[in-house]
């Protein structure tokens, strides 16, 4: 796909009546119709406030025609821009083509929500003959539910790999320089690690993203492994050649005594965005990783785990990233991030980290909350 020579026919898709000029974009990868030769293929909209996606046909990709009604619609979600919608594999370890379909086989419907530049996806079934998605949860619908990423991650968008059969995830990192701290350095925003894309079969609720195996292949040397007991409020220093680019993998052993023993934390309700960050302690975390950290301290990036746990004894894990130390540049992005995260029963709490310079990628419980 070297030579390209531009279709006259142009544009091959206009909105439909009732659907805006800016409120029409995106198409995802087609997949194969019921019909012989046909193809569909899924667009972002709106109308007014209900994020929706449109569907069309088409046997030659320069005439099209909308199918009736929509695919799925969420009221109150607002603009839908870069629709994702694929298969993934219930009972297999494998990704599927975008056009498999039957048992055992679930369909992921993502949307990038314009108004809040969030990216959310939901598990559903997806009826092929009434062109009809629905979830499986309707609280954990699209765009109102779960997110493929808790941090600063956008306009993300599924291929599938024949080749190694599987899924892999492409995403935007919006960085938050100013313009023309932007212009000076010269370039602006960068591209997500690829991540493979998995049912979460443990959970029934959540996909799994992992870095694509090939970033392995960037490690040098032998890993540097370290086991510590940490008291509460320690720090362990651990000494590397650069600070900059490295590949973390943790795991922290929760006494489990000691959990069962406290019947209320004083950190009901807790949530990442307003917890006040990690340097908000309670008797539950936080514990964690601090990254790209100067020698006094005064620059820092932790990404840990709380655990919450309510009057019910119940509790839950929570996986965060503070950025509110991160840097002592002025006008950057300075937020804490995150969500809730199962920990099931036997699984330790743990996490992988990407850290590349300016970004850092974190996944807890093998990618099931990043």
């Amino acid at each position: 796909l070297l030579d390209w020579v531009k279709y006259k026919g142009n544009p091959v898709l206009v909105p439909p009546p009732g659907i805006g000029v800016k409120d029409f974009r995106d198409p995802t990868t087609a997949w194969t119709g019921p019909q012989n030769g046909q193809w569909l293929l899924t667009i972002g909209s709106k109308i007014g406030k209900t994020g929706i996606a449109l569907v069309y046909e088409t046997s030659n990709f320069t005439s099209f025609k909308l199918l009736d009604g929509v695919l799925h619609a969420v009221p109150g979600t607002g603009m839908w821009e870069c629709v994702d919608f694929y298969p993934v594999s219930t009972k297999k370890t494998n990704g599927l083509d975008t056009s498999y379909n039957g048992p055992g086989v679930k369909h992921v419907l993502k949307a990038s929500l314009d108004d809040n530049k969030q990216d959310h996806y939901a598990i559903g079934t997806y009826d092929l003959a009434k062109n009809k998605w629905t979830p499986d949860n309707p609280e954990l619908d699209c765009g109102i539910g779960l997110r493929l990423d808790y941090g600063k991650y956008y306009a993300s968008k599924t291929f599938y790999d024949p080749k190694k059969e599987r899924r892999i995830l492409w995403g935007w990192i919006g960085e938050t320089d100013s313009e023309s701290a932007d212009l000076q350095k010269g370039w602006a925003s960068v591209q997500s690690i690829p991540r493979t894309v998995l049912y979460d079969k443990k959970t029934g609720t959540h996909l799994l993203q992992w870095p694509v195996e090939e970033i392995e292949s960037l490690r040098v040397g032998d890993p540097i492994v370290k086991e510590v007991d940490l008291q509460p409020g320690s720090i362990e220093l651990l000494r590397v050649d650069s600070a900059a680019e490295l590949d973390i993998e943790v795991s922290f052993e929760v006494d489990k005594v000691a959990l069962q023993g406290i019947i209320e934390a004083d950190h009901v309700g807790f949530s990442c965005s307003t917890s006040g960050g990690a340097a908000s302690r309670g008797i539950l975390g936080p514990f964690g990783v601090i990254v790209i950290a100067d020698q006094t301290l005064s620059e820092l990036t932790p990404v840990y785990f709380y655990i919450s746990k309510g009057a019910d004894g119940r509790a839950e894990t929570h996986f965060c990233a503070d950025q509110t130390r991160s840097s002592e540049a002025p006008g950057v992005g300075k937020q804490v991030y995150g969500s809730s995260v199962p920990v099931l029963d036997g699984e330790k709490h743990s996490m992988r980290l990407l850290v590349d310079h300016s970004i850092v990628e974190s996944f807890a419980q093998g990618g099931r909350t990043v």
